[in-house]
């Protein structure tokens, strides 16, 4: 059977998988915030969307019994692009928020279970040679869709409202509307061009066999260090990224909400530019940078580095608070120092999960810690517009920094081998090779 050039596909399907994370995750907060919410409804409502992603381990093993990994894809592109039109069929109307709920909620879910199949989809159709070699294409096309749904669409949004003088509901309605028609095309695309592989089949183990099997793989998950190594994973998994977990609702609508509040009064315009584009250059460059250094030095080299880096950028939220300067090469700068941080911080979180996963569930593995790390920025993102609300914008910055001592703390317990991350010559064969894994008993 002839191969479909993966160049093909690969594109569209990550672009595809990227886009309605990034709409449940980030777009509705824009939304939400300009329909009238305030910002403890926001932080409440778009915290429950991250819930599919929590729990997504618990039925990813469910998907094979059912059907190929292609006709997942297909099957959840579909409701995606279902769930965006009753967002905008409903924004109109008396019921909007039960109706957008809904429909985000759904979207929700068929993203995460999408994630699932695209990556099984992904790792069926290629060998590891090219699984290895198209891993920056996919990386970049769902870094890509972040920059779409940031950048160019909440900007879209501003120039409909303010320069074509549309009011916010007809607006958000032909923005959904818009990606709504894009996600069907992108669904009738692939079920024209994505290829079949012979080997994407279901599978033939019963129900019974498979929960027994989700029982063992969780079972194992708990049971890798000893009960105190194991809590001090859970908590590093867990209270990492509090800090951005309360910062990364209330940051998006102090940006955009008016002075007299207390933010910044960007317009969706200059947001779309400062967060959508220059911050997440400045998140992209942090973690290829972090992923050099820890490669060439070792992860225990450069913990605190990265984990100060992490951390410490929060503070120019606290100067932006203070000063309110709306100046946008001034907030462009800052944002780009706070992502550029993040993502040489977030190389820390990654490696740890990678080597946690360790063993004959590796994947599924992952999935958890993912979902776990999940959990600890959906609770805390909850409560923190309430938290805002009480405090006000400058307190609340100031106490995201003085939540950052957990972050410090959560790591300090972590065992690290000098030589863990560090790539290595395999004296054999002179190529290089990744170094022993840290935490073993010796």
């Amino acid at each position: 059977m002839k191969k479909t050039n993966p160049w093909v596909w690969i594109p569209t399907l990550y672009f595809a998988e990227g886009l309605p994370n990034v709409v449940v995750t980030a777009l509705s907060v824009v939304m939400l915030m300009q329909m009238g919410l305030n910002d403890a409804e926001v932080g409440l409502y778009t915290g429950w969307l991250a819930l599919p992603w929590v729990v997504k381990p618990l039925w990813s093993p469910f998907i094979d019994l059912l059907k190929t990994k292609r006709w997942w894809v297909l099957t959840m592109q579909l409701l995606m692009g279902s769930a965006l039109a009753g967002i905008a069929f409903t924004l109109p109307t008396s019921f909007w928020f039960q109706g957008t709920m809904f429909f985000l909620f759904a979207m929700a879910f068929a993203s995460a279970t999408h994630d699932i199949s695209a990556d099984g989809f992904y790792m069926i159709e290629l060998d590891e040679h090219n699984q290895a070699k198209y891993v920056g294409l996919r990386n970049t096309f769902y870094r890509l869709a972040v920059i779409f749904v940031n950048g160019a669409l909440v900007s879209l949004a501003g120039i409909l409202e303010h320069q074509l003088n549309m009011s916010v509901v007809y607006t958000w309605t032909l923005i959904f509307y818009a990606l709504a028609a894009l996600f069907i095309g992108i669904w009738l695309y692939h079920c024209r061009m994505m290829p079949r592989p012979a080997d994407d089949v279901s599978s033939e183990k019963s129900v019974k066999e498979v929960t027994h099997e989700l029982k063992t793989m969780l079972a194992t998950f708990f049971c890798k260090f000893g009960t105190k190594e194991t809590v001090f994973v859970m908590l590093f998994l867990l209270f990492y990224r509090f800090p951005e977990a309360l910062l990364n609702t209330m940051t998006k609508t102090f940006l955009m909400r008016p002075t007299a509040e207390g933010g910044m009064a960007l317009t969706p315009e200059e947001y779309g530019l400062a967060q959508g584009t220059v911050g997440l250059i400045g998140l992209l460059l942090g973690g290829i940078i972090g992923g050099v250094l820890v490669s060439r030095d070792g992860m225990k080299r450069w913990l605190w580095p990265l984990v100060c880096a992490i951390t410490l950028p929060d503070v120019v939220y606290i100067y932006l608070s203070y000063t309110l300067d709306s100046n946008l090469w001034v907030v462009s700068s800052c944002l780009f120092v706070e992502q550029f941080g993040y993502g040489l911080g977030f190389t820390v979180l990654t490696l740890y999960m990678l080597f946690y996963s360790q063993g004959k569930f590796r994947t599924s593995h992952y999935s958890i810690c993912t979902g776990i790390s999940y959990l600890g920025l959906m609770l805390p993102g909850m409560v923190s517009g309430y938290v805002k609300d009480i405090m006000g914008y400058k307190m609340f910055f100031i106490f995201v920094m003085a939540c950052c001592l957990i972050t410090f703390l959560v790591t300090a317990f972590l065992k690290i081998d000098p030589e863990f991350g560090k790539k290595k010559i395999d004296p054999e064969f002179g190529k290089k090779k990744i170094a022993p894994e840290f935490g073993k008993k010796k």
